[in-house]
């Protein structure tokens, strides 16, 4: 086995895409130089600098701890091409001007390394054109990485060969884009706008078109065709506002300069009303107009037909909102297609015009089916791929559909369907692998080394494959909980209720997890089997399961139930094999107590972590600030404790959430040591390896000590803080009670500064406070209006 270790990346280009290709390195701890031009005037670094403190204000945030900005190194093409030679990946993002790349290319090629990959982030121009002007050593070490926007977050990077690219070089690429920068890896061939901007482009401007054939407005479209369809919530108009639409332009024109032979080339055409709004300067989101205008605290929609901005909100009728619920796809796109409803028309001719478009030129921009999927689910936010679609729907019934609307005129061009599509078969995703229209075989998954890491792939329907709710041996299953393993020396604990939300049933499993695992495992690993898919690890206690208790009981029935989730907890921290919380999106409240107890966490970048209690009017009862408590004690090391203190006492009483795990470090709910992962494929693997290295290593449940605490001294000098925002009108009472109260808990009580107590001191000081709150008519207030509307109450 050769290592390719990427030890520095250079940008060549300080824009949008630059600036925050290089702030997720920074983000995966990879040095990354930022090439710009010399500025003009001040500071010759003054482009990159400005781009960088850019990168500190942008939403979403591209770092996930906005202090690491001042990681990233500066540079300009006049004064640093040496620092060139010391890097091993170099990643041109200037603009999309085939002419300034080729100039660029003159002026760094001479300074690159002998074995530095050299890669061009075009979001569709021509690999091998660009490559033109190389010597034969650099074009072999030449190929596209087409990022999309913005790069933290999307999954998607295509990866684009030229015939002249060493394999090996795509396949080491691969390997760093998947594990060290999280990325679902797409390999696309030399075509116009690659896979995913091909495929989805051609869409929207196909929905367009049938949105002008049928009359509908766009927030109606967008409604139709946003998460309705399992698709980004953004719809088609808003993304397009989102993406810009002179980006959305400059990629319409790539198709029309190089597809005329293409037979769907008329679509390509610009709509009239995009190249208006373009040449008015409405270029979306950020000029404040595109589609939509934001007027006030309104959003108005472009209408058509005056060109002007008029009230939006307009939904799908309920009819077709009742046809898109059916769960059955089968009979979900029949009636699309029969019903005499213009929306539900609207619906089948852009689904018909999908699958006639990626059945044309699926042999041409793609290996395989399969790759098309994973292009439009992870670049364009769709839950299920268009071939995933078609198959799911009926292959052979929707082929014949969709020939019978082109025969008929109805389609948007008369392209036969290829024969392979006719074939009688049932679809194109099967065990063996995914179609592959070029070379008329089924591709099966990547089996580079890398993917030895990912437990479960992103699964493909139709293959058949286990998933993480169904694989291994199942030790104990119930609509809680899933205890199972993958056959060898690690247990799993997996959470099943909604959001993974801890009620009495997953407090009895994770008794069950521990008691199994110290008898027969070298350790349990707590993973949910959504992690990759954006589920949550657990958004906090089951308050809907303790209204039961407290209708029949009123609080004091509730104590026993906190009582036993604090102890549940307690039993984590000091169970004899180490468990780790292989942690992914939200871990609130509760959830955040959970992994706070584990003896390791292994936490993917975007992850969500808080203790949000007080936004119910509540206090953490679940060993948080106990928690909170004991590290700060383990942080001051001797010294002044309550500076340490400070920062777990704002925390919680602001219910202040982590936009990332990195940013999590640093208010303290994960450790120096826990792990970041970024590929969320790799979570489970990874925390298997943790716990696994941890029993080897001779692993001992933690010493239960005293802690030392603040005592009074503490809680006065957080009052008072407390009192001076009550006073100037930032909270009211009722935070200030709140606030009053977590001070009390994390200082120890009414004893002297310095007083050492037991983790059960302040565990029953905890609960006492979480009760007494339970009883306030204020907190009840909170916990109805959450459970009603989903949103917090201030009162």
């Amino acid at each position: 086995m050769t290592n390719f270790i990427v030890k520095k990346v250079a940008v060549l280009g300080a824009g949008v895409m630059g600036a925050q290709i290089a702030a997720h390195c920074i983000n995966a701890k990879i040095p990354v130089v930022l090439f710009d031009l010399p500025a003009k005037e001040g500071p010759k670094n003054g482009i990159v600098l400005r781009a960088i403190e850019n990168l500190k204000k942008l939403n979403p945030a591209p770092l996930g701890n906005k202090d690491d900005a001042a990681l990233i190194e500066v540079a300009n093409y006049e004064d640093n091409l040496d620092v060139l030679a010391g890097c091993d990946l170099i990643i041109e993002a200037i603009a999309e001007r085939m002419d300034w790349k080729h100039d660029l290319y003159k002026k760094v090629s001479p300074h690159i390394a002998p074995n530095a990959i050299f890669a061009s982030n075009t979001s569709g121009l021509s690999i091998t054109a660009l490559s033109d002007g190389f010597d034969a050593e650099l074009k072999a070490r030449f190929c596209g990485v087409h990022f999309f926007n913005p790069p933290r977050y999307m999954h998607l990077v295509e990866l684009i060969p030229t015939v002249a690219t060493r394999p090996e070089i795509i396949d080491q690429l691969e390997g760093f884009l998947t594990t060290s920068l999280g990325k679902g890896v797409v390999r696309a061939k030399d075509t116009p706008n690659f896979i995913a901007n091909r495929v989805g482009i051609f869409g929207m401007l196909a929905t367009i078109y049938e949105a002008e054939k049928f009359g509908l407005t766009v927030d109606v479209v967008d409604d139709l065709t946003g998460k309705k369809l399992g698709r980004a919530s953004s719809g088609t108009f808003r993304t397009a506002d989102v993406v810009g639409l002179d980006t959305m332009g400059h990629v319409i024109k790539t198709m029309q300069d190089n597809l005329s032979d293409d037979p769907f080339f008329a679509v390509y055409k610009t709509p009239e009303v995009l190249a208006k709004l373009v040449a008015a300067g409405a270029l979306g989101q950020k000029s404040g107009a595109g589609f939509y205008k934001k007027v006030g605290k309104d959003i108005q929609r472009l209408d058509f037909a005056t060109a002007q901005y008029v009230t939006g909100g307009a939904k799908a009728d309920d009819v077709v909102a009742r046809m898109l619920k059916e769960k059955d796809p089968v009979k979900k796109m029949k009636t699309l297609r029969e019903s005499t409803n213009v929306q539900a028309q609207f619906l089948w001719a852009i689904f018909r015009d999908a699958f006639h478009y990626i059945a044309v030129h699926g042999a041409t921009i793609a290996d395989n089916a399969r790759d098309i999927d994973f292009a439009m689910r992870w670049g364009f936010g769709w839950n299920v791929g268009p071939f995933e679609t078609w198959q799911a729907s009926g292959w052979q019934e929707v082929a014949g559909w969709v020939k019978e609307d082109i025969d008929a005129g109805k389609a948007l061009c008369n392209a036969p369907l290829p024969a392979w599509v006719l074939d009688g078969r049932t679809g194109v995703h099967t065990a063996e692998g995914s179609w592959s229209p070029a070379s008329n075989t089924y591709v099966p998954r990547s089996t580079l080394a890398v993917y030895d890491r990912q437990a479960f792939r992103a699964p493909v329907l139709g293959t058949g494959v286990a998933t993480g709710a169904t694989a291994g041996t199942t030790f104990f299953e119930d609509e809680s909980v899933r205890i199972w393993h993958q056959n060898d020396d690690v247990l799993v604990l997996s959470l099943k209720t909604k959001m993974h939300v801890i009620g009495p049933g997953v407090i009895e499993g994770m008794e069950k997890a521990i008691a199994e695992a110290e008898k027969n495992f070298k350790g349990l690993v707590i993973w949910s089997a959504d992690a990759a898919d954006g589920g949550a690890f657990s958004a906090g206690a089951d308050l809907q399961a303790m209204l039961p208790l407290f209708m029949s009981g009123g609080v004091k029935a509730i104590e026993p139930a906190i009582s036993r989730l604090q102890n549940a907890h307690q039993a984590l921290k000091y169970a004899n094999i180490p468990v780790v919380a292989a942690v992914s999106g939200l871990a609130l409240g509760g959830g955040c107590e959970l992994m706070m107890h584990t003896a390791k966490r292994v936490a993917s970048i975007e992850s969500y972590i808080g203790l949000v209690e007080v936004g119910v009017g509540l206090v953490p009862g679940g060993g948080g600030l106990k928690e909170a408590a004991v590290r700060a004690a383990a942080d001051a090391k001797g010294t002044d404790l309550l500076q340490f203190l400070k920062n777990y006492f704002t925390n919680a009483a602001t219910a202040a959430v982590s936009k990332s795990a990195l940013e999590a470090q640093k208010m303290g709910y994960l450790s120096a040591d826990d792990v970041i992962v970024f590929n969320p494929y790799e979570l489970l693997h990874v925390a298997k390896v943790e716990a696994r290295a941890m029993f080897d290593a001779g692993y001992r449940a933690p010493m239960r000590k005293l802690v030392p605490v603040t005592g009074r001294h503490g809680i006065a000098t957080i009052a008072a803080q407390l009192i001076n925002m009550r006073d100037g009108g930032f909270i009211s009472a009722h935070d200030f009670k709140l606030g009053k109260m977590i001070a009390e808990v994390v200082s120890g009580g009414d004893i002297d500064n310095g007083s050492l107590v037991s983790e059960q001191w302040l565990l029953d000081m905890e609960r006492k406070a979480f009760m007494e709150l339970l009883n306030h008519p204020k907190t009840q207030e909170r916990i109805m209006g959450m459970m009603q509307t989903g949103k917090p109450v201030r009162n």
